[in-house]
């Protein structure tokens, strides 16, 4: 039985990306912070579904240690990582570590899971990383990741996660194509949701329409072996941010440090 992985899954998108995996018999892990939502939405899920394996894992994903604690628990191969977590407060907020909360939930997190639980996709038939991103993307300055200097504007913020995120999926793909490991990024729709909310967007297309893309990267057939491109409403659009390779560089080499 194929192994999946969702971040963010009691979310309003992660429930909806959650359900289709669910419903194509994956054996399926729901990850996030609260366990009695993850416990919830399990039950919820089974039921709904008829999937008897769904299991869950209660991770802070903005604590390196707690992502390294699950990876090395984990048991058997894994065929597919759903990285969809994000968080976007309104003031600025550090974790105990120091580092700053959207910074570390949202693009380290997702740096963190392919990094460590890449080594249980190696060789696996058609293996893919799915990092949920967005067009809502831009304002990244490398010289100020968690911002120190700047002024703290949550959706300045997100926007500069959503570039790394977008550009963290390049540098996997190049390092995790000669794994057979394809790592995609997805636009999720404008859903409202906890995090558009905190950015004052509101939204206005379902949960389901959001999750559309995701599912589209993580399921479609004809994509098995297309790595390191960034999909919009099932269709493949160019990501100027990803064509600048020094500076992908330079972010994936600055996100090791941590």
């Amino acid at each position: 039985m194929r192994k999946a992985i969702v971040t963010g899954a009691y979310g309003a998108i992660g429930k909806a990306i959650a359900r289709g995996i669910a419903r194509q018999g994956y054996h399926l892990t729901l990850v996030g912070r609260d366990e009695s939502a993850l416990s919830a939405f399990r039950d919820e899920l089974a039921s709904e579904t008829g999937n008897d394996h769904i299991t869950f894992q209660a991770v802070d994903l903005s604590q390196k240690q707690e992502i390294k604690a699950f990876v090395e628990q984990w048991s058997g191969p894994l065929n597919l990582l759903i990285n969809n977590a994000a968080t976007t407060p309104r003031t600025r907020t550090e974790t105990p570590q120091g580092i700053e909360l959207q910074f570390a939930t949202n693009v380290l997190g997702y740096f963190w899971m392919m990094r460590y639980f890449s080594k249980y996709m190696k060789g696996q038939d058609d293996a893919r990383i799915v990092n949920v991103a967005s067009y809502w993307a831009g304002d990244l300055d490398l010289d100020d990741l968690e911002f120190t200097r700047r002024p703290y504007d949550n959706d300045t913020v997100y926007r500069q996660s959503k570039q790394a995120d977008r550009m963290l999926t390049v540098a996997f793909a190049k390092r995790l194509r000669q794994d057979g490991i394809s790592v995609l990024a997805a636009h999720s729709g404008d859903v409202r949701s906890k995090v558009s909310n905190s950015l004052g967007h509101g939204g206005w297309e379902s949960p389901e329409d959001g999750a559309d893309t995701p599912l589209y990267c993580a399921l479609e057939p004809a994509l098995k072996g297309v790595t390191g491109k960034y999909f919009a409403h099932r269709r493949e659009e160019t990501c100027r941010f990803s064509q600048d390779e020094d500076a992908v560089e330079r972010l994936y080499a600055l996100c090791e440090v941590y």
